[in-house]
């Protein structure tokens, strides 16, 4: 609750489960943007570069537009503010970027983005207590909160260790999305 007896809201809920699904389905559609561009070599640098399109489309036009619409916005960036977003930004992008070299290196997208997004809660929850400490010290962290950063790895874990074989299908596309192109530059994926 908040205040009096207003019923605290849950709207940063749904948001946060559109961005589960978002970022639950950014791993396969990354994959397949990959291996749909038919090449071995370049493909997943293709594919980078279209996201990087799409998030500009996403982080730089669509925030200005809000901007502009809100008015009487202040377009001060104190120097703190700007720091630390232009560093989240490029962890981000180093993030979706090692994504494409995991699945260059024949990662599937089922254990990548699974190992990801066990691990990258771990991470997230360590530099904030160390960023953030809780009032009351670690010591005062509920034995849950523990337990769900020690399940998170066991998860990654598990996955890693216990992942399926790939599909005949799977493995069909994957090896003609990696064969490298012939002495005329039609791949194994390339249609004449």
């Amino acid at each position: 609750m908040t205040s009096g007896s207003e019923p605290a809201s849950l709207v940063w809920l749904a948001f946060a489960l559109v961005t589960v699904a978002t970022w639950g389905l950014y791993g396969v559609f990354l994959h397949s943007g990959q291996l749909g561009m038919g090449d071995a070599a370049l493909g997943r640098y293709k594919a980078f570069l279209l996201v990087g399109i799409a998030y500009f489309l996403t982080a730089v036009l669509a925030p200005l537009a809000i901007l502009f619409l809100k008015g009487g916005a202040s377009w001060s960036f104190p120097a703190t503010g700007v720091v630390w977003s232009l560093l989240a930004g490029l962890v981000g992008a180093a993030g979706a970027f090692c994504v494409l070299l995991a699945f260059g290196a024949k990662g599937s997208p089922a254990v990548v983005m699974s190992i990801i997004f066990a691990g990258a809660p771990i991470v997230n929850a360590v530099v904030a207590l160390a960023m953030h400490p809780p009032a009351g010290g670690l010591g005062a962290l509920r034995w849950q909160f523990v337990a769900g950063i020690l399940l998170a790895a066991l998860g990654g874990c598990l996955v890693t260790l216990y992942k399926p074989p790939p599909s005949a299908a799977s493995a069909l596309q994957t090896t003609a999305a990696t064969t490298p192109a012939s002495p005329t530059g039609q791949g194994a994926g390339q249609v004449r």
